[in-house]
Order: C-alpha cells, then structure tokens, then sequence
C-alpha cells in the first residue's frame, strides 16, 4: 500500500490529562494510511497499516505490564474486548485483521479468553508464539489453529467447557495493525453435549470481568442478519456502557443480509458511541488478499450497501478505528496507571516494612519480645493513666480515664440510690426508736448507746454492701479487655506469642481483681466493725439536721399542727405514727441525725477510697507488675517463649512472600511506564 491518490490519510490527535490539579495536555499525532475505495491489497499481508513507529512503545508498554499481571494488584490496563454472540462471524473477523487462521467448528471454539497480540514486522517471514501457563509455544500459520486447540484444552480441559485464564497469542507479521484485543468465548444460552448446564452463565461472568472496568473499550461482534436490539452481547455492553461511549460494533455477513443494513447502522438504536464498521467475511478458500478485493468491490457496487458511508466499511476502516482508538486510550489511561502503581507500592512497602523482621537468634527475638513489651506498656500508659487516645481516636471504648471516670460516678450514684431506697417517710424513726428500746441499759438518762448508732449503722452498710463488689468486678474485667487489646496489637505479628500474652494478661489482672476485692472486703468489715471521722462537715451537718429538732417536736406535741413536716434530706415526713411515743422520738430524733451525718460521710468515704484505689492499682499494674508477670508467663524459666519467636508463623509468612512478590511486579511495571513517560512527552501534534 503506497501514498497513491486513491489511499487515504487519517490523522487522529490524542489528548490526556494528568492527575492532580495541573492540567498537561498532551497530544500525539496518529497517522494511518489505508487503501481508498479502489485501494489495491499488500503484496505480503491482508492490511497494511502505515502506523507511527512512536505509537509502538506505548503498545508495547501495556502488553508488557499485562504479560506481568499487573491487573492482579487491582490496576486495570487499556483493552480492546472481543464479544459476540455465537456464529456473528467474530472469529472471521479476527483472522482478517491478523491474516492467521483461528480455530472453526460447531459450538464454542473460544473456551478460554484469548489475548492477541498483533504487531507489525518487517521481516518477510511471520513468527507466532502462544504463551500460557508459563511457557512459550513458537508455531506457524499453518498449525496456529491448532496449536491454539492443543493449547485451550490444557488450559480448560479436552471437553467442552471454558475458563477464564487466558491465553495469548503472539503475531509478528509484515503489514498487520498494531493491536492488542482480548477475544471472549461466544454467547449461548443452550448448552451443547458436554458442555456444562450452566454454561451461559460462566460465558456471562468472563465477559462482564473484562468489559466492566472503564478502561476496556468493547468491540461487539453483531451479524447483519439479525436484530440488532435482540442481540445478547448488546445487552450485556449495555449494562457497564449504558451511553455507548467505550462500544464500537462490527457489522458481519454484510453480502448476506445487504437489506435495511443501511438504516441499522445509521438510526443506531442501540447507542453505539464510537460507530458501526460494516465488513464481509472471507468465504472458503479465498486468501485474505482476494477477500479485501472482494469487500472493496461489494461496498463499492452493491446497489445497496454501496450507499453506506466508505468511512463505515472494510476491515482495513476497522483497523484503522482500531489502532486510532487504542492510541487514543493508551495516552488517556498511562498516567492514572503511573499514579496507581505509586501508589501501591508506597503502600505494599509500607505493609512490608510494618512486618517483623525474621529473627535469627535468641539475642533478636529478646531485643522484639522488649520492644513489643515497652510499646504495649507505653500505650497502656496513654489511654490509662494520662488520658491520651491519640491511637484510639475512633474507638471510645479505649478511651480508657473517661470510661473509668464514668464507672466510678455510677458507682457513687448507685449506693445513693441504694441508701435512699432503706428511708421510708411513712416509718420515720420507727428503727431508731426499736433499735434504742432493744439497747438500753441501767444507766444515766439521756445518753444514746453506742451500740444503737453501730446497729443501724451495720444495716446501712449491709444495704450497699454488693454494690463495690459489683463495681470491682465490672472495671477489672473492663481493664482486662483493654490489657488483652493493646497487648494483642502489639503482638500480632508474632502469632506463636498471642495465646501466651493473652494467657498472662488475664492471670495478672486476675490477681489485681482479686487484690482489690479483698481491699473492698477490709474496707466494708471496717465501715460496719466501728464508726470514726475527724472530717469538720460531720458535726456541721448534724448541727444543721439537729435544727429542726424544735419544730419536729412542737408538731408532735400539738395534735391539731399538720401531720407532716419538712426535713432537710428527708423531704416531707409522717409524724402521725409518733405521737404515742414521744417519750423516745427526741432521742431517736438525735440518733437518725447523727447517723445521717456520719452517713454522707462514709458513702463520701467509700468512692473516693475506691477511686485513690483503682488508681493507685492500675499505675502499679502498668509500670511495676505487667512487665515481670508477663516475661514470667511468656519467656519461663528455660527460655523456651523466646525460641518460639524464631519460628515465624504461616501467617506471617505468606503475606511477607506475597507483599515481596507484589513489590517485585510493581517495581518492574513502574520502570516500564517509566521509559515511556519519558517518552510521551516528544510525542507531539
């Protein structure tokens, strides 16, 4: 194909936009030279494309990072997707395009994706490889079909069935466009003798994985004979490219079905964004060479199909719209793949550099096993005892000083409450004056017994008596998963030591809750065994509560004043059950305001004491007997704890060779799309 007046020149310019707020626009001339409506065929193959020799790289570029899988890092590379129901003439198609026969037949004959990978060679002589499973098969033109059969059922079985690793296909061959396309098994919704019963469904799900990423453009088989809007392949484009934007459709058999064609490719009622390209498949034995000459001369004297637009039809248009769109997506797509391969590998090093180095001897696991210990106790410092949770941000419940703060509040209220519930307005002094009738002795008048104010004073602390152990049993077991969690953190990349750091932070905080429950037993048998403060407020409180005394009695003494009176920190109070029993009520009076008194003092007591004592428990725990319990419990008394550090766990060993096998592929890809940024830039309009 030379630059004859009858050839025609396209020029396409390419533009991409980097990532970031500066915007670089970048252009790149694609030039192609196809054969007009009398173009004549190349000597040595069916297409001569005329392709800029600076597109190339950008070609091989991509196909070097799908030869490393980098898609399996979750990067998508620019494709050309091949689909078509089955007989639309997808697999003539493609052997036009490559000038290589592929495989024919009755039902499937692609089971598996096939990647071809077409490039333009000087030499005379063609060379073909397939390569799958990890080798590389060298075949020729006339066993390539199969080859690719031989190769398919060692991918997919020898029956009929299909999967979805691929195979590639390698042409170099003189005159053939620079393409890459991945074809796809053809739809059928009936499965055939040997096929699988779900065989629809399994082509469904290959094909919805390849065309569904944003950087696949779709290439949609359709045969002229048919409906265009009943065609599955339309369908399932339609579900991942609604608007048509990244379809292009090939229109087969066009010498078949010549009538209304026109109007199909021209109404486009089913959104075909990037355009129909009508050709004619080649029929028995013709060469690719005659069956160009023979769609040249249908398009160009078929009283119908010589209306349609010649920029709409003949393999080499396709072609053309091809490589122009390639170029076009290649450009458009290289620098978010730049920025997501730098971005992964930030991250996937990072991950690797958070794994714990492979500890060779007892001297390293000792030096991990200290540092894993200091930083645990270092963050059990923070959330416990200062009250920082700048490693806890999102997680309240490792807010560990608010927590405590609350559950010590709710510890005070509580045994307010409970105290209030032993007050009865209706048997106001009714105690006092039972329990003084049951302790008098022979003695000198007006002096309260002792033993009275410790008797009642023994059922009010009997009252609250559960309500610290409760207390002490609910922030020992919140303290415990707070322990277990830090440590677990610290821990979790030494698996062999998880069970035994969980086992010895649950033995030692065992022991400082069972510390703190006898503390909170000596603390109650103290309350109830005698009664003693010097605090000021007990006398001045009792003075204020004596106050009413008085006015209590001048109600009693009256029997027409109101039967009830109002007490400071009793409220309204019954009197009418007392006038019988004045003799003792001012007695008893003196005794409940005493024990009032004293009272607020000990429940005063009693949470602060409790809060001094949690506090003064965790700051030993943390900075005294965390470290000893644990080095006991884990290294023991032979060492044995350290060996086991040595060990690394399957865990952690399968995710350091998979982080390394990751950041092995994403540093050859990053040289790859390093040379060919380098280049993009002289690729000018």
């Amino acid at each position: 194909m030379g630059s004859g007046k009858n050839n025609r020149r396209v020029a396409s310019g390419i533009k991409t936009r980097s990532n970031g707020d500066d915007t670089t626009e970048q252009s790149l001339a694609l030039a192609t030279t196809l054969p007009g409506e009398g173009g004549g065929a190349a000597i040595h193959a069916p297409i001569v494309s005329s392709y800029n020799d600076r597109i190339r790289p950008l070609l091989d570029a991509v196909d070097r990072l799908r030869h490393l899988k980098i898609t399996s890092e979750g990067i998508q590379l620019p494709t050309i997707v091949v689909v078509g129901d089955q007989s639309s003439g997808k697999s003539s198609v493609l052997e036009s395009l490559a000038g290589i026969s592929l495989p024919r037949g009755q039902g499937i004959c692609t089971r598996v994706p096939l990647i071809m990978r077409l490039q333009n060679h000087h030499s005379p002589t063609p060379e073909l490889f397939l390569e799958f499973n990890g080798k590389t098969v060298p075949t020729d033109e006339c066993h390539v079909a199969d080859a690719i059969v031989a190769a398919t059922d060692e991918i997919a079985g020898n029956r009929k069935g299909i999967s979805n690793h691929p195979l590639t296909l390698i042409v170099k061959k003189n005159g053939v466009p620079d393409l890459t396309m991945v074809d796809l098994p053809g739809i059928t919704r009936v499965p055939v003798q040997g096929q699988p019963e779900d065989i629809y469904e399994q082509i469904s799900k290959i094909i919805m994985e390849f065309i569904t990423p944003e950087e696949s453009i779709i290439l949609n088989v359709l045969s002229a004979s048919v409906d265009f809007t009943t065609c599955e392949s339309i369908r399932m484009s339609q579900k991942v490219d609604r608007t048509g934007q990244r379809t292009l459709a090939v229109v087969t058999k066009a010498d078949k079905s010549p009538e209304g064609l026109l109007e199909k490719v021209t109404a486009d009622d089913v959104s075909i964004g990037l355009g129909y390209v009508c050709v004619r498949n080649r029929i028995g034995e013709e060469s690719y060479e005659q069956a160009r000459v023979e769609e040249t001369n249908l398009f160009n004297t078929h009283f119908l199909l010589s209306r349609i637009s010649k920029s709409m039809v003949g393999i080499p248009v396709l072609a053309q719209k091809l490589v122009q769109i390639q170029a076009t997506l290649i450009v458009k797509c290289l620098p978010d793949i730049v920025r997501k391969i730098n971005d992964k590998l930030t991250s996937n090093i990072e991950d690797l550099n958070k794994l714990p180095q492979n500890l060779s001897s007892i001297a390293e696991a000792m030096t991990a096993f200290m540092h894993i210990l200091g930083s645990a106790k270092e963050s059990l410092r923070k959330i416990l005892l200062r009250g920082e949770f700048d490693e806890y941000p999102d997680e309240s419940e490792m807010h560990c000083t608010a927590r405590l703060s609350e559950m010590l509040n709710q510890y005070s209220e509580e045994m307010h409450r409970k105290s209030g519930e032993q007050e009865s307005k209706t048997t106001f002094l009714i105690d006092e004056m039972r329990v003084l009738e049951e302790t008098k002795a022979i003695g000198l008048p007006n002096f309260l017994p002792r033993g009275a104010f410790l008797t009642l004073l023994q059922k009010k602390v009997k009252g609250i008596y559960i309500t610290p152990f409760e207390f002490v049993e609910k922030t020992w077991g919140y303290i415990e998963n707070v322990v277990v969690s830090v440590l677990m953190k610290h821990s979790e990349n030494y698996p062999q030591l998880l069970s035994s750091t969980r086992r010895a932070a649950q033995s030692f905080v065992a022991l400082k809750k069972k510390q703190s429950v006898d503390w909170v037993s000596d603390l109650v048998e103290m309350e109830k065994l005698t009664d003693y403060t010097c605090h000021p407020e007990y006398v001045s409180l009792w003075n204020s509560l004596m106050a009413h005394q008085n006015a209590f009695m001048e109600i009693l003494n009256h029997h027409s004043e109101p039967t009830e009176m109002r007490i400071d920190g009793f409220g309204d109070v019954d009197v009418a059950h007392l006038r019988g029993n004045v003799a003792q009520v001012q007695e008893a009076f003196d005794l409940k305001m005493r024990l009032t008194a004293y009272w607020s003092i000990v429940l005063r007591r009693m949470a602060d004491c409790m809060g001094l004592h949690l506090l003064f428990s965790i700051h030993n725990l943390v900075n005294k007997e965390m470290e000893i319990q644990i080095i006991n419990e884990i290294i023991g008394a032979d060492g044995n704890g350290l060996q086991r550090m040595l060990e690394e766990s399957p865990v952690v060993a399968d995710k350091r060779k998979r982080l390394n096998n990751s950041v092995k592929l994403l540093k050859e890809s990053k040289e790859v799309v390093a040379k060919i940024m380098d280049n993009i830039a002289t690729l000018a309009l």
